[in-house]
């Protein structure tokens, strides 16, 4: 199968472009390149430099892969930012998803993957949120995934295309873009590995269902090439464990202190960030089920993996500025 990857330069993006090779479909990328890298890419995977909010590219793109089927992760991904400017996530998350959307159909790309967010569509909830709870989403962010799947719906009932919408939770892993807001866990590795202190927000009483990016991405995997009952299906992609923000820093200052020959600073409190949920879990039982779909990486070996990865991209950093 032919899967045009959007965000295939990125973090989780670039994990399913690895899946889909594995598993020997052919795989390409379309990606800005803001926040995405083309190392993280096979040398021969086809890299299309486009925004998704621009018409004319994305059409272009479309019409030289010609693929089979669409894994939709390129957003906008900060909740901070969307507070700050709702315009422009909805530019990205909203208008840039129907421009990927209309050509996926006029190409007749009928399979079409989706990253949504459990984490913010479910609101505060205290035990594992399963797809039938109701949304509520509170920050522009989770509004704008949110409405990307009324979209999908729409998509699957009009023009008969057979949609997935991954409600992920918060994913880590190698890859992760340490810059800006989003993705506590590179974050801090990125700070912890340079010396700087890192700052836990308000009290860090945050309960998170933190879920391993390579596990996301055979999430994915199955569900572009699976049976899936309905046109329409949302998929909880999580661990249903919960991890607060002082246990993340205090696992993370403990592995990175144990890798360098110098003092780590621990990570300090600072003020509440608006928009910020106190407890978000999910409940991954429907794709098991349905795709037999289950995390295979634990939190604590998750995040060595993840900690190995940017110690090892920081000495090769290093290597090359000298």
């Amino acid at each position: 199968m032919r899967v045009l990857v959007t965000g295939g330069a990125g973090f989780i993006g670039s994990h399913i472009v690895d899946a889909l090779l594995a598993a020997g479909h052919e795989a390409a990328a379309l990606d800005n390149l803001s926040t995405g890298d083309k190392a993280n890419l096979p040398s021969d995977v086809p890299l299309y430099e486009v925004d998704i909010r621009d018409d004319a590219a994305v059409a272009q793109a479309f019409d030289d892969f010609r693929p089979e089927a669409v894994s939709h992760q390129a957003a906008q991904m900060s909740v901070s930012k969307s507070m700050a400017e709702p315009k422009y996530d909805a530019e990205c998350n909203i208008l840039g998803l129907l421009n990927v959307l209309q050509n996926a159909q006029r190409v007749d790309a009928n399979r079409f993957v989706f990253a949504s967010s459990g984490g913010v569509l479910y609101g505060d909830v205290e035990t594992p949120a399963d797809e039938s709870h109701p949304a509520d989403p509170i920050s522009p962010y989770g509004i704008s995934k949110w409405v990307g799947e009324q979209y999908l719906k729409f998509f699957a009932r009009t023009h008969g295309m057979t949609c997935a919408a991954m409600r992920y939770a918060n994913v880590y892993g190698p890859r992760q873009n340490p810059h800006g807001e989003a993705g506590v866990v590179a974050i801090f590795c990125k700070r912890m590995l340079a010396g700087d202190g890192c700052t836990i927000n308000g009290d860090g009483k945050y309960i998170r269902d933190y879920v391993f990016g390579p596990d996301v991405a055979q999430s994915n995997v199955l569900a572009l090439t699976g049976d899936l009952p309905e046109a329409f299906n949302p998929f909880n992609v999580g661990t249903a464990i919960p991890t607060d923000v002082n246990q993340l820093g205090h696992r993370l200052h403990e592995l990175i202190d144990a890798k360098v020959d110098r003092d780590v600073p621990a990570p300090a409190h600072g003020p509440h960030r608006d928009g910020d949920l106190r407890s978000s879990l999910v409940d991954y039982g429907k794709i098991e089920s349905t795709l037999g779909w289950r995390p295979q990486v634990k939190v604590d070996d998750g995040l060595a993996k993840t900690v190995d990865w940017f110690h090892d991209a920081v000495g090769a950093t290093r290597a090359a500025a000298q």
